[in-house]
């Protein structure tokens, strides 16, 4: 048997987990004492992490988080009203799955931001496709795609990820322009995909900042507040 040309065809079928774990056992120049099915599951095993976390990298490259921070990082000691039983509900993903969404209200500071980058971070881990960016860029990045005519395109996109995390929601008022906008966005996520909601702005008041009260309810969200 020519290794070296096994090898190469590895690399020609893009099996590079295969590949490696392959090379690692034949250069050793040990015996690991596999059997032929242990070793059959082993190099499967090697090239499904491998492609596993390539799109894991490739998912959390294209969320574009604030900060990458790990479930497991969220401080459940600290003096906020934050429900460690539904946060481990949440880990799960399930709400994922049942397309429901989330929204965190608090002041500044008490780590809105962290609990929505980690819920998304385990999004990611399950195979998610997320979108992480603040309401007031994607707003604005959707009225340039209004005048340039890639609008439909955009939408299409933003509806295909299963999570939209939108920060720093109602910061100020939302006009006419901007209100379409977000109702499109709504709409098209609304019962088949999920979205988080971060804001600093008590929801009593997001008929005032909405100026249109219909837009203001949440049938769908897990309300948190930090």
């Amino acid at each position: 048997m020519n290794i070296t040309a096994t090898f190469e065809k590895l690399k020609t079928m893009k099996l590079s987990g295969f590949e490696n774990a392959y090379r690692t056992i034949y250069e050793s120049g040990t015996n690991p004492s596999f059997t032929n099915d242990e070793l059959i599951g082993h190099l499967i095993d090697a090239e499904y992490d491998d492609r596993y976390n390539k799109k894991l990298a490739r998912l959390l490259k294209n969320a574009g988080f604030r900060q990458q921070v790990t479930f497991n990082q969220i401080d459940f000691t600290a003096k906020r009203t934050l429900d460690k039983n539904l946060m481990l509900r949440l880990q799960t993903c399930d709400w994922i799955k049942k397309s429901q969404d989330i929204l965190i209200t608090g002041p500044t500071g008490v780590g809105k931001s962290f609990i929505s980058c980690a819920l998304g971070f385990q999004v990611c881990l399950a195979e998610g496709k997320v979108l992480y960016t603040s309401a007031g860029k994607l707003l604005e990045k959707l009225l340039f795609a209004k005048a340039d005519g890639t609008y439909l395109h955009e939408l299409e996109k933003i509806a295909r990820m299963d999570l939209l995390i939108l920060e720093d929601f109602g910061l100020k008022p939302f006009e006419a322009k901007t209100r379409t906008i977000l109702f499109d966005i709504v709409d098209d996520r609304n019962s088949k995909k999920s979205t988080i909601i971060t804001s600093q702005l008590p929801v009593k008041y997001w008929y005032e900042c909405f100026g249109y009260p219909t837009l203001a309810d949440y049938p769908n969200f897990y309300i948190m507040r930090s």
